[in-house]
């Protein structure tokens, strides 16, 4: 059967179209039940313009439903399969999810909608539906000649897809009645939390129970209940309570306000140290950025981090200056000692200090997503009702129900947000599954994988299938394509243990004189080619990941411990860089080449660091690196004389035991010249690279780009450094390298290192973007117009696309469609930069996390540190000997707190008669607090400069100052 749809709509020149189109119908899809004779007989066939290609006849074992249906439900103890409708699917999908869940007939109408509404929903409903233990059968109702309906006049379109809902279930069972079949005789039930549609299906004769209802009556899995996502009822919070927030702009008023700049829309980001602070970044016109800064609970109006929201900036005698308190949500509260937190915020400061102040006023988008955490137990005996705190401190306490709160009291948890009501002063979630108990090392850093949204799943068998096949041996043919240089004294330097070696150098002096460069790096986008399953993964994970004990792939290990890995004395595929350059660093000639290579040695730093060291090594490899070392420090040389930073911040090296894996030793970095050397030809690649694909492909180079800072961004490190007497120069990137430069005192040696990592703080971070949609290439840091990233495709996705760039740039490859499209570039960039910064994220958890470990057994440690910030109530102390970060906080709940007095324009805290400036010299006791499960803190206590009634003598308890998580800064520029 045929259907025949035509509308009208008008064309770009204003022109009326006709458009037809034909809808398919067919009577021979199957209803998805095995033993059903109705459909026995049936031809099967797919169904013409179906969207996920249903065919009738079910695959084996794979979207089909079994034989015996559900019969474990006290409202309907009768065999039956269950449908639910669009907004179950949407809002329920943890119960469908769950293994005890089987037996689901999925519409059509209803994938259609949930594609519409939520990509996230729909991609989890398909993999249910792809999982054949589960028995999801998707039914094309929209094709078939007895489900199909067409819009009535006058009705919404929601209307008719909830009557097409119910007309399929209807259909359903009128045919399973027909069924020859009489050993057993399902039904089909809706589901539906929609109360109008809940009475037209009784009214139509159909059983429906809300999913609350069915959910309830399965007493076989009473846990069920706890994974209900909470709906609230906008009509009954009223009832509740007394409202505590004002009610949300509809979007239809948020969206007229926006383009009368009335209202702004930005990305709403919380505080960490300040649970009653956030910042609306506004995204401006041509880049011009800026905050909006949001203070007390009204104002925040139940906006959660990273939601996307409106703005109402407030009058300027009503803006403020960012708080400088460290405020901690403590759970349930009375209201006054509310107030009470709510006025520490009341800055009495110069009208200089101010900022842009607001109160949201409406969400634009929710970017809710699973967060992990821990319960804290109701003090309420017998109560169902708990409060979970997330592990991430910017992310409010949730109120939940769960029957099993003893039993998750030590564990780590996830839940998610169902919503937030007016009355309420914590959103409503539910309990979604455990991950293990807390401090288990296996569950914290599967929470720190979840939490910073790194995919770390077992590479799947689509992905492993685009793999090559071993053994993987280099043929006659590859060595016609490619330039032979395995006869060159190439070497590769690298940390120890390092197994991805995607970068090898090479040195040799040619006839005429000068010298011949090489960088060579591992082919990779000879293996993963574009489009396949193993390029769409490396694509989404956009980055490896390394964390303190182990190491998340982004592409399978067969490539990236092996076939691409440039180890030593074996051959492997290079995509490489050669230069012709005088002794004194000048380029004559740049080429870039498909070659095969043989290292002849995979050494650490510290080996190279020796050969060079060593006269009486002179065999070709150890020349090579002489050469090399000597070039790389004239090219450093020059990229500072043209303006490039040269800044700082701790790194820490933990030495893990080979049998518990746990932290026995913890030291900062130790930088050798040859770790210079590597970077400074790594950095000459990537920018002869840049030049290179950005000349032959002027719309869709894959760039990377280092934003100047705003001067206000300067503004802690000017004061810090007028502090000391001395001056920072911000008018350009030259001039603040001069300036750090100079930036000595001969009686604090450290000194400098300390403005060097407050420098660091200030940057703006390093983005990839599409020279097609931007016009600011230039790298701020590096102080180069023109920058990519080229030398490590093993472990960065963006380095796969430059090396497709450049192999058809020099006819070694070829093009398609998506990487000439700058549209379809810069999306792949956002996701890249997005990767990448939770994967830096995730690496200083772990870092937190292993320094929990090390001091787990340590009991107190004394050592000596330096005031990095002053805060109104706090300093931040950071510890170079394990490059460790913390807060002593000088007041505490139900302790009377010392005199306090906070100078905001030359940063200084006064403890009762003594003076904290930044950068000052303390010594702290360090220990590890366990007494919370859920935020474990490495807790520092002031030993020197000792005050009385705040100095914690070593034997006592550490009651006046606490430390929140460590927080590792490692910044690099490039």
């Amino acid at each position: 059967m045929l259907k025949s749809k035509s509308f009208i709509k008008k064309t770009r020149s204003g022109g009326v179209l006709k458009v037809v189109r034909e809808h398919y119908l067919r009577d021979d899809i199957l209803c998805g039940w095995a033993p059903c004779e109705e459909c026995r007989g049936s031809a099967a066939g797919g169904a013409p313009g179906a969207e996920l290609s249903p065919n009738s006849r079910p695959r084996p074992g794979c979207g089909r439903l079994t034989d015996q249906p559900h019969t474990s439900s006290q409202l309907c103890p009768e065999p039956h399969y269950v449908l639910p409708d669009t907004n179950v699917v949407l809002h329920q999908i943890d119960i469908l999810e769950d293994p005890a869940i089987q037996n689901v007939v999925i519409l059509q109408t209803v994938l259609q909608e949930v594609r519409h509404r939520s990509a996230p929903v729909y991609k989890r409903i398909k993999d249910v539906i792809n999982n054949a233990e589960k028995h999801f059968y998707t039914f094309t109702n929209e094709h078939h000649k007895d489900t199909y309906i067409e819009q009535e006049q006058g009705e919404s379109a929601n209307d008719r897809n909830d009557r097409a809902i119910r007309i399929a279930v209807k259909w359903y069972n009128e045919h399973l009645k027909k069924s020859q079949n009489n050993t057993v005789q399902p039904q089909v039930i809706l589901i539906t939390n929609d109360r109008k549609n809940k009475e037209r299906a009784v009214e139509d004769g159909l059983v429906a129970f809300t999913c609350d209802e069915y959910i309830k009556s399965l007493v076989a899995n009473p846990e069920l209940v706890d994974r209900l996502a909470c709906i609230s009822d906008a009509f009954n919070e009223i009832e509740c309570g007394r409202l505590i927030f004002a009610e949300h702009l509809p979007l239809s008023r948020i969206h007229q306000g926006i383009k009368s700049n009335h209202y702004f829309q930005g990305t709403f980001r919380s505080n960490r140290d300040n649970y009653l602070e956030a910042t609306v970044w506004i995204h401006g016109e041509e880049g011009q950025n800026k905050e909006v800064l949001v203070q007390g609970l009204k104002n925040l109006n139940r906006a959660v981090h990273e939601d996307i929201v409106a703005v109402e900036l407030l009058p300027k005698e009503k803006w403020v200056a960012p708080s400088a308190v460290v405020l901690q949500d403590e759970g349930q509260v009375e209201a006054d000692e509310e107030d009470e937190k709510e006025d520490l915020l009341k800055n009495i400061t110069a009208k200089k200090f101010s900022k842009p102040t607001g109160k949201v006023v409406g969400i634009i988008k929710r970017n809710w997503r699973s967060y992990c955490g821990m319960i804290s137990k109701s003090q309420i005996k017998e109560s169902t009702r708990h409060l979970f705190t997330p592990a991430d401190r910017r992310i409010p306490r949730i109120r939940i129900e769960t029957r099993q709160s003893s039993a998750l009291e030590n564990q780590r948890i996830i839940v998610v947000i169902d919503g937030w009501p007016r009355n309420s002063r914590y959103p409503n979630g539910h309990f979604v599954r455990s991950l293990g108990n807390a401090g288990d090392k296996e569950t914290e850093t599967e929470v720190l994988l979840l939490e910073h949204d790194v995919p770390h799943q077992p590479f799947s068998q689509a992905v492993l299938s685009f793999l090559p096949k071993m053994p993987w041996l280099i043929t006659e043919q590859d060595l016609k394509k490619r330039m032979d240089l395995r006869h060159l004294s190439i070497c590769s330097v690298d940390p120890p243990g390092c197994t991805d070696i995607d970068d090898a150098l090479h040195c040799r002096e040619l006839e005429n004189g000068n010298l011949e460069v090489g960088v060579h790096i591992a082919d990779v986008s000879h293996f993963i080619r574009p489009g396949n399953a193993l390029d769409q993964e490396s694509a989404n994970r956009g980055t490896t990941v390394y964390l303190c004990d182990k190491r998340i792939d982004m592409v399978p290990e067969l490539l990236s411990s092996n076939l691409c890995s440039l180890r030593s004395n074996v051959e492997r595929f290079a995509f490489s860089c050669i230069w012709e350059m005088t002794h004194n660093a000048e380029i004559l000639h740049t080429m870039f080449t498909k070659s095969i290579i043989d290292s002849k040695a995979s050494l650490t730093y510290a080996e190279a660091q020796m050969r060079i060291d060593d006269e009486s090594m002179n065999d070709d490899v150890t020349l090579g690196l002489r050469r090399l070392n000597k070039l790389a420090k004239i090219l450093k040389k020059k990229r500072i004389d043209n303006g490039a930073l040269t800044l700082s911040s701790p790194e820490v090296r933990f030495h893990i035991d080979s049998e518990t894996h746990d932290p026995i030793d913890l030291q900062t970095k130790e930088l050798k010249e040859t770790n210079s050397m590597v970077e400074e030809f790594m950095l000459l690649a990537n920018i002869s690279v840049a030049q290179k694909i950005y000349e032959e492909f002027s719309e869709c180079a894959l760039l990377r780009k280092h934003p100047a800072p705003p001067p206000s961004n300067y503004d802690i490190l000017v004061k810090a450094a007028k502090s000391q007497n001395l001056e920072v120069r911000i008018d350009s990137a030259k001039a603040l390298a001069d300036s750090l430069d100079k930036a000595e005192v001969p009686d604090s040696p450290y000194l400098n290192t300390l403005l060097r990592i407050l420098t660091t703080r200030c940057m703006m971070q390093a983005v990839y973007f599409c020279s097609g949609m931007d016009t600011d290439f230039h790298h701020f840091g590096l102080a180069s117009p023109i920058y990519t990233h080229f030398t490590s495709p093993i472990r960065r996705y963006s380095d796969v696309i430059v090396h497709r760039l450049l192999a058809v740039a020099i006819n070694a490859d070829t093009t398609y469609p998506d990487i000439m499209d700058k549209h379809k570039q810069q999306a792949l960039c956002n996701n890249l930069n997005y990767r990448h910064k939770m994967a830096q994220y995730s690496q200083r958890a772990s870092v937190a996390f292993h320094t929990q470990l090390f001091f787990k057994n340590k009991g107190f440690v004394d050592e000596v540190g330096y005031i990095l910030f002053v805060k109104k109530n706090a300093i931040v102390v950071l510890i170079p000997k394990f490059g460790l970060e913390g807060t002593v906080l000088f007041e505490e709940k139900g302790k009377q707190p010392p005199k306090l007095r906070y100078n905001e324009e030359n940063p200084s805290l006064t403890v009762e008669n003594t003076i904290f400036n930044m950068f000052d010299k303390v010594t702290v006791t360090i220990t590890l607090d366990a007494s919370n499960i859920q935020h474990q803190k490495i807790r520092m206590s002031l030993v020197e400069p000792v005050i009385p009634g705040v100095s914690v003598p070593r034997s006592s308890s550490l009651k006046n100052a606490i430390i929140e998580e460590p927080q590792m800064k490692k910044t690099k520029l490039s």
